[in-house]
This record gives structure tokens, C-alpha cells and sequence, in this order.
């Protein structure tokens, strides 16, 4: 039997992103956001103005951190803050609040990563740009 496997489109994405996006504005945040299919491959990149370069990498790295361990990031960094140092040598794990694995239909189908501001403030962006998905999935 073959299995149903749903797709994060470029479309779903740029809604994810222009919500996520809205939410940054309205508190005059200066992130970047990331988007990324269930591989870990970017398919979507927004940097607001005035937000520092280094965010760049840290939100493609919590997005695809999110996916690779299909949970959010925050996770792994509360596992790291209560002593677990294991989750620092896992490859691809970024314990840092900010990346959100995408979920439809019980499936992951992709990530999104913020990085700018405090990690609470990029996971509250992120969370925002989630929200409007879920809406808008049946």
C-alpha cells in the first residue's frame, strides 16, 4: 500500500510567512523567517529590515532542527537548561525557542524558524504564522 503523504506548497509558506511577518511588525520586531519543507530544505526566506545578519542562519537552523526532531525547539532547550547536555552533540539540534514543526493531518510537513529578538518573541512570530495554516486546513 502506497501511503498519502501531504506537501508544504510555496503557497502555504508564503501565507505562513506573511502572517508570521504581520505579527513581527505589529510588536516592531526585526526577525527572520524561515520556512522549510519536511526534508529540512529551505523553501521560503524573509528578513525584515534592520534585523541583524546573524539571524539568518539561526532561524534556517531552528526551522530544520524543528523538522529533524519533529518538535518545537523550546523543548530542546528546556532539556539543556534542566542539565541533559546530550542535546548539544546531537547533529542538527539547535536548543534555542523559535523553531515550530508544521503539522496537517497528524503529518509533518515542514518548519519554521525565527530568529531577532528573544527566543519567546521569535516562537510567539512563529506560533502566529502557524495559526493561520490551521485555519485554512480542513
Amino acid at each position: 500500500m502506497i501511503a498519502h503523504k501531504l506537501c508544504l506548497t510555496l503557497d502555504d509558506a508564503k501565507k505562513i510567512a506573511a502572517a508570521a511577518e504581520a505579527e513581527a511588525r505589529r510588536n516592531d520586531w526585526p526577525v527572520v523567517i524561515a520556512i522549510v519543507d519536511d526534508g529540512g530544505h529551505l523553501l521560503l526566506l524573509l528578513r525584515l529590515d534592520n534585523t541583524q545578519y546573524g539571524s539568518i542562519e539561526v532561524a534556517i537552523q531552528k526551522a530544520r532542527s524543528a523538522i529533524a526532531f519533529r518538535r518545537q525547539t523550546k523543548v530542546l532547550e528546556e532539556q539543556v537548561t534542566q542539565g541533559q547536555v546530550r542535546y548539544l552533540g546531537l547533529p542538527g539540534a539547535i536548543p534555542i525557542e523559535g523553531g515550530l514543526p508544521i503539522v496537517a493531518e497528524n503529518q509533518f510537513i515542514g518548519a519554521i524558524g525565527v530568529s531577532g529578538v528573544r527566543s519567546h518573541q521569535d516562537a510567539q512570530i512563529a506560533q502566529a504564522g502557524i495559526d493561520v495554516l490551521e485555519q485554512h486546513t480542513p
